[in-house]
Protein backbone atom coordinates (compact mmCIF):
# COMPACT_ATOMS: atom_id res chain seq x y z
CA UNK A 1 0.00 0.00 0.00
CA UNK A 2 3.12 2.33 0.58
CA UNK A 3 3.89 1.73 -2.67
CA UNK A 4 1.01 2.47 -4.02
CA UNK A 5 1.04 6.03 -2.66
CA UNK A 6 4.19 7.03 -3.68
CA UNK A 7 2.57 6.18 -7.14
CA UNK A 8 -0.56 8.28 -6.51
CA UNK A 9 1.99 11.37 -5.16
CA UNK A 10 3.79 11.45 -7.99
CA UNK A 11 0.94 11.40 -10.54
CA UNK A 12 -0.56 13.72 -9.02
CA UNK A 13 2.57 15.95 -9.21
CA UNK A 14 2.77 15.26 -12.79
CA UNK A 15 -0.67 15.95 -13.08
CA UNK A 16 0.43 19.67 -11.71
CA UNK A 17 3.37 19.69 -14.22
CA UNK A 18 0.76 19.25 -17.19
CA UNK A 19 -1.45 21.52 -15.82
CA UNK A 20 1.15 24.34 -15.94
CA UNK A 21 1.22 23.35 -19.69
CA UNK A 22 -1.84 23.34 -20.58
CA UNK A 23 -1.42 26.96 -19.11
CA UNK A 24 1.49 28.33 -20.92
CA UNK A 25 0.22 26.96 -24.25
CA UNK A 26 -3.10 29.24 -23.63
CA UNK A 27 -1.46 32.26 -22.64
CA UNK A 28 0.45 31.84 -25.84
CA UNK A 29 3.85 31.26 -23.72
CA UNK A 30 4.61 28.02 -25.61
CA UNK A 31 3.42 27.98 -29.39
CA UNK A 32 3.46 24.84 -31.58
CA UNK A 33 7.46 24.94 -32.57
CA UNK A 34 8.51 25.73 -29.07
CA UNK A 35 6.64 22.22 -27.90
CA UNK A 36 8.10 20.33 -30.62
CA UNK A 37 11.45 22.06 -30.03
CA UNK A 38 11.12 20.59 -26.44
CA UNK A 39 10.37 17.51 -27.78
CA UNK A 40 13.53 17.23 -29.70
CA UNK A 41 15.53 18.32 -26.84
CA UNK A 42 13.93 15.59 -24.34
CA UNK A 43 14.46 12.64 -27.13
CA UNK A 44 17.95 13.89 -27.83
CA UNK A 45 19.85 14.94 -24.65
CA UNK A 46 17.30 14.62 -21.62
CA UNK A 47 16.18 11.20 -21.97
CA UNK A 48 19.56 9.69 -23.15
CA UNK A 49 20.91 11.78 -20.27
CA UNK A 50 18.55 10.09 -18.03
CA UNK A 51 19.66 6.41 -19.34
CA UNK A 52 23.20 7.38 -18.89
CA UNK A 53 22.64 8.59 -15.64
CA UNK A 54 21.25 4.97 -14.47
CA UNK A 55 24.47 3.31 -15.30
CA UNK A 56 26.90 5.90 -13.23
CA UNK A 57 26.58 3.28 -10.43
CA UNK A 58 28.85 0.44 -9.18
CA UNK A 59 29.98 -2.66 -11.17
CA UNK A 60 29.36 -5.71 -9.88
CA UNK A 61 28.40 -9.02 -11.22
CA UNK A 62 25.18 -9.23 -9.42
CA UNK A 63 24.13 -5.79 -10.81
CA UNK A 64 25.02 -7.32 -14.67
CA UNK A 65 23.06 -10.49 -13.94
CA UNK A 66 19.99 -8.41 -12.89
CA UNK A 67 20.49 -6.34 -16.14
CA UNK A 68 20.23 -9.49 -18.03
CA UNK A 69 17.40 -10.64 -16.51
CA UNK A 70 15.35 -7.19 -17.00
CA UNK A 71 16.33 -7.54 -20.59
CA UNK A 72 14.69 -11.11 -21.22
CA UNK A 73 11.68 -9.85 -18.89
CA UNK A 74 11.62 -6.44 -20.88
CA UNK A 75 11.58 -7.97 -23.79
CA UNK A 76 8.71 -10.40 -22.86
CA UNK A 77 6.33 -7.79 -21.56
CA UNK A 78 6.90 -5.58 -24.87
CA UNK A 79 5.98 -8.69 -26.77
CA UNK A 80 2.51 -9.36 -24.76
CA UNK A 81 1.61 -5.54 -25.47
CA UNK A 82 2.29 -5.69 -28.97
CA UNK A 83 1.06 -9.03 -29.11
CA UNK A 84 -2.49 -7.70 -27.06
CA UNK A 85 -2.60 -4.54 -29.48
CA UNK A 86 -2.29 -6.30 -32.52
CA UNK A 87 -5.37 -8.13 -31.50
CA UNK A 88 -7.20 -5.62 -30.50
CA UNK A 89 -6.22 -3.54 -32.88
CA UNK A 90 -5.57 -4.57 -36.74
CA UNK A 91 -6.24 -2.30 -38.91
CA UNK A 92 -6.01 1.07 -36.52
CA UNK A 93 -2.32 2.04 -36.06
CA UNK A 94 -2.63 4.76 -33.84
CA UNK A 95 -4.57 2.87 -31.24
CA UNK A 96 -2.01 -0.01 -32.04
CA UNK A 97 1.21 1.96 -31.60
CA UNK A 98 -0.40 3.53 -28.64
CA UNK A 99 -1.96 0.53 -26.83
CA UNK A 100 1.58 -1.01 -27.30
CA UNK A 101 4.06 1.34 -26.33
CA UNK A 102 3.66 3.26 -22.81
CA UNK A 103 5.35 6.53 -21.64
CA UNK A 104 8.12 4.40 -19.92
CA UNK A 105 10.66 7.15 -20.44
CA UNK A 106 8.84 10.12 -19.43
CA UNK A 107 6.49 8.90 -17.07
CA UNK A 108 8.04 4.77 -15.95
CA UNK A 109 11.50 5.97 -14.79
CA UNK A 110 10.33 8.86 -12.46
CA UNK A 111 7.92 6.21 -11.35
CA UNK A 112 10.04 3.99 -10.65
CA UNK A 113 12.55 6.27 -8.84
CA UNK A 114 9.96 7.67 -6.70
CA UNK A 115 8.44 4.08 -5.59
CA UNK A 116 11.69 2.05 -5.64
CA UNK A 117 14.69 4.80 -5.62
CA UNK A 118 17.18 5.32 -7.92
CA UNK A 119 18.64 1.58 -8.35
CA UNK A 120 15.57 -0.02 -9.77
CA UNK A 121 16.24 2.70 -12.11
CA UNK A 122 19.11 0.66 -13.49
CA UNK A 123 16.43 -2.07 -14.12
CA UNK A 124 14.26 -0.52 -16.22
CA UNK A 125 17.12 0.51 -18.90
CA UNK A 126 16.89 -2.66 -20.84
CA UNK A 127 12.79 -1.95 -21.33
CA UNK A 128 13.32 1.75 -22.62
CA UNK A 129 16.59 0.77 -25.37
CA UNK A 130 13.83 -2.17 -26.36
CA UNK A 131 11.06 -0.23 -25.92
CA UNK A 132 12.54 2.81 -28.49
CA UNK A 133 13.88 1.14 -30.72
CA UNK A 134 11.14 -1.08 -31.49
CA UNK A 135 9.68 2.89 -31.71
CA UNK A 136 11.88 4.00 -34.65
CA UNK A 137 11.32 0.73 -36.48
CA UNK A 138 8.03 -1.27 -35.64
CA UNK A 139 6.36 1.63 -34.73
CA UNK A 140 6.83 4.03 -37.48
CA UNK A 141 6.47 0.89 -39.85
CA UNK A 142 3.31 0.59 -38.50
CA UNK A 143 2.01 4.21 -38.54
CA UNK A 144 3.52 4.28 -42.40
CA UNK A 145 1.46 0.87 -43.26
CA UNK A 146 4.83 -0.25 -44.63
CA UNK A 147 6.35 -3.53 -43.71
CA UNK A 148 9.36 -3.51 -41.18
CA UNK A 149 13.20 -2.45 -42.57
CA UNK A 150 15.72 -2.77 -40.79
CA UNK A 151 19.11 -0.40 -41.22
CA UNK A 152 22.08 -0.78 -39.45
CA UNK A 153 22.16 3.41 -39.96
CA UNK A 154 18.63 3.94 -38.15
CA UNK A 155 20.47 2.73 -35.26
CA UNK A 156 23.46 4.64 -35.42
CA UNK A 157 20.86 7.86 -35.36
CA UNK A 158 19.15 6.35 -32.46
CA UNK A 159 20.05 8.57 -29.32
CA UNK A 160 18.67 6.13 -26.81
CA UNK A 161 20.66 3.07 -28.16
CA UNK A 162 23.85 5.49 -28.47
CA UNK A 163 23.33 6.31 -24.71
CA UNK A 164 22.85 2.86 -24.09
CA UNK A 165 25.72 1.52 -25.38
CA UNK A 166 28.05 3.80 -24.09
CA UNK A 167 26.21 3.74 -20.41
CA UNK A 168 27.29 -0.23 -20.82
CA UNK A 169 30.64 0.91 -21.52
CA UNK A 170 30.85 3.18 -18.50
CA UNK A 171 29.25 0.31 -16.41
CA UNK A 172 31.15 -2.33 -17.43
CA UNK A 173 34.53 -0.75 -17.17
CA UNK A 174 33.85 0.05 -13.51
CA UNK A 175 33.89 3.90 -14.88
CA UNK A 176 30.30 4.82 -13.71
CA UNK A 177 31.49 6.09 -10.11
CA UNK A 178 35.03 7.29 -11.50
CA UNK A 179 33.74 10.15 -13.64
CA UNK A 180 34.53 13.96 -12.92
CA UNK A 181 31.91 15.25 -10.63
CA UNK A 182 31.55 18.16 -13.24
CA UNK A 183 30.21 14.95 -15.92
CA UNK A 184 28.37 13.18 -13.52
CA UNK A 185 26.19 16.37 -12.01
CA UNK A 186 25.91 17.63 -15.46
CA UNK A 187 24.32 14.28 -16.61
CA UNK A 188 22.21 14.24 -13.20
CA UNK A 189 21.10 17.29 -13.40
CA UNK A 190 19.98 17.17 -17.09
CA UNK A 191 18.08 14.21 -16.34
CA UNK A 192 16.47 15.48 -13.61
CA UNK A 193 14.43 17.66 -16.23
CA UNK A 194 12.60 14.82 -17.88
CA UNK A 195 9.51 14.60 -15.60
CA UNK A 196 8.67 18.50 -15.73
CA UNK A 197 9.42 18.75 -19.31
CA UNK A 198 7.65 15.73 -20.28
CA UNK A 199 4.59 16.47 -18.65
CA UNK A 200 4.47 20.23 -19.70
CA UNK A 201 4.49 19.14 -23.22
CA UNK A 202 1.89 16.83 -22.27
CA UNK A 203 0.01 19.70 -20.98
CA UNK A 204 0.36 21.70 -24.25
CA UNK A 205 -0.93 18.21 -26.43
CA UNK A 206 -4.22 18.89 -24.37
CA UNK A 207 -4.44 22.79 -24.62
CA UNK A 208 -4.74 21.48 -28.52
CA UNK A 209 -7.84 18.73 -28.26
CA UNK A 210 -11.12 19.15 -28.08
CA UNK A 211 -11.24 18.60 -24.39
CA UNK A 212 -15.23 17.62 -24.76
CA UNK A 213 -14.27 14.90 -26.86
CA UNK A 214 -11.45 13.93 -24.69
CA UNK A 215 -13.86 12.94 -21.85
CA UNK A 216 -16.77 12.01 -23.82
CA UNK A 217 -15.22 9.54 -26.96
CA UNK A 218 -15.62 5.63 -26.59
CA UNK A 219 -12.61 4.75 -28.84
CA UNK A 220 -10.58 6.72 -26.29
CA UNK A 221 -11.83 5.08 -23.39
CA UNK A 222 -11.33 2.11 -25.20
CA UNK A 223 -7.63 2.72 -25.91
CA UNK A 224 -6.83 3.84 -22.53
CA UNK A 225 -8.87 0.35 -21.35
CA UNK A 226 -6.28 -1.78 -23.59
CA UNK A 227 -3.05 0.39 -22.56
CA UNK A 228 -3.33 0.92 -18.79
CA UNK A 229 -6.03 -2.34 -17.79
CA UNK A 230 -5.62 -4.79 -20.05
CA UNK A 231 -1.25 -4.50 -21.04
CA UNK A 232 -0.59 -4.52 -17.20
CA UNK A 233 -2.59 -7.40 -16.26
CA UNK A 234 -1.43 -9.99 -19.11
CA UNK A 235 2.01 -8.24 -18.18
CA UNK A 236 1.51 -8.86 -13.93
CA UNK A 237 1.03 -12.46 -15.02
CA UNK A 238 3.85 -13.14 -17.12
CA UNK A 239 6.19 -11.42 -14.59
CA UNK A 240 4.82 -13.15 -11.75
CA UNK A 241 6.18 -16.66 -13.84
CA UNK A 242 9.73 -14.74 -14.19
CA UNK A 243 11.89 -15.77 -11.74
CA UNK A 244 13.43 -12.79 -10.59
CA UNK A 245 13.59 -10.16 -7.38
CA UNK A 246 10.57 -8.85 -6.49
CA UNK A 247 11.94 -4.81 -7.09
CA UNK A 248 12.61 -5.84 -10.87
CA UNK A 249 9.13 -7.00 -11.13
CA UNK A 250 8.00 -4.10 -9.59
CA UNK A 251 10.00 -1.84 -12.03
CA UNK A 252 9.11 -3.69 -15.24
CA UNK A 253 5.27 -3.70 -14.25
CA UNK A 254 5.15 -0.55 -13.47
CA UNK A 255 7.05 1.15 -16.84
CA UNK A 256 5.04 -1.40 -18.90
CA UNK A 257 1.90 0.38 -17.08
CA UNK A 258 2.08 3.55 -17.81
CA UNK A 259 -0.28 5.18 -20.28
CA UNK A 260 0.49 5.79 -23.67
CA UNK A 261 3.51 7.13 -24.99
CA UNK A 262 3.75 11.12 -25.78
CA UNK A 263 5.84 9.26 -28.75
CA UNK A 264 3.09 8.60 -30.75
CA UNK A 265 1.87 12.25 -31.24
CA UNK A 266 4.90 13.53 -32.48
CA UNK A 267 5.24 9.97 -35.02
CA UNK A 268 1.71 10.62 -36.24
CA UNK A 269 2.36 14.31 -36.98
CA UNK A 270 5.87 12.97 -39.08
CA UNK A 271 3.92 10.10 -40.84
CA UNK A 272 0.87 12.64 -41.51
CA UNK A 273 -1.74 10.86 -39.40
CA UNK A 274 -4.34 11.86 -36.82
CA UNK A 275 -1.90 14.03 -35.12
CA UNK A 276 -5.24 15.64 -33.16
CA UNK A 277 -6.44 12.05 -32.53
CA UNK A 278 -3.21 10.56 -31.40
CA UNK A 279 -2.81 13.80 -29.04
CA UNK A 280 -5.81 12.61 -27.18
CA UNK A 281 -4.71 9.30 -26.80
CA UNK A 282 -2.00 10.24 -24.71
CA UNK A 283 -3.50 13.09 -22.76
CA UNK A 284 -6.82 10.55 -22.09
CA UNK A 285 -4.64 8.25 -20.57
CA UNK A 286 -2.07 9.96 -18.71
CA UNK A 287 -5.38 11.93 -16.97
CA UNK A 288 -6.81 8.06 -16.37
CA UNK A 289 -3.43 6.70 -15.08
CA UNK A 290 -3.26 8.43 -11.74
CA UNK A 291 -6.03 6.39 -11.20
CA UNK A 292 -4.83 3.26 -12.22
CA UNK A 293 -1.55 3.08 -11.57
CA UNK A 294 -1.93 3.45 -7.88
CA UNK A 295 -4.69 1.16 -8.09
CA UNK A 296 -2.54 -1.71 -9.98
CA UNK A 297 0.50 -1.58 -7.81
CA UNK A 298 -1.85 -1.13 -4.56
CA UNK A 299 -3.29 -4.89 -5.88
CA UNK A 300 0.02 -6.24 -7.34
CA UNK A 301 1.22 -5.68 -3.64
CA UNK A 302 -1.45 -7.93 -2.37
CA UNK A 303 -0.30 -10.63 -4.09
CA UNK A 304 2.66 -12.11 -0.99
CA UNK A 305 4.55 -14.02 -3.88
CA UNK A 306 5.15 -11.04 -6.49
Amino acid sequence: MELALIVLRQTLTMGVYMLIGFGLYKAGLITKAGSKSIANLLVYIVIPALILNSFLVEFSPERLRDLGVSALAAAGALLISGAAAWVVYPKSPIDNFGATFSNCGFIGIPLVRAALGDEAVFLTVAFIAIHNNLQFTYGMALLKGEKVKLKAADFLKNPILIATAAGLVIFCTGLGTKLPSVISGAVGGISAANSPLAMMILGVYLAQTEVGRLFTSLRLYKNSAVRLLLVPVLTFLFLWAVPCSSVLRYAIFITAAAPVGASVAMYSEITGGDYPYACQTVTLSSVLSIITLPALTALAGLIPTF
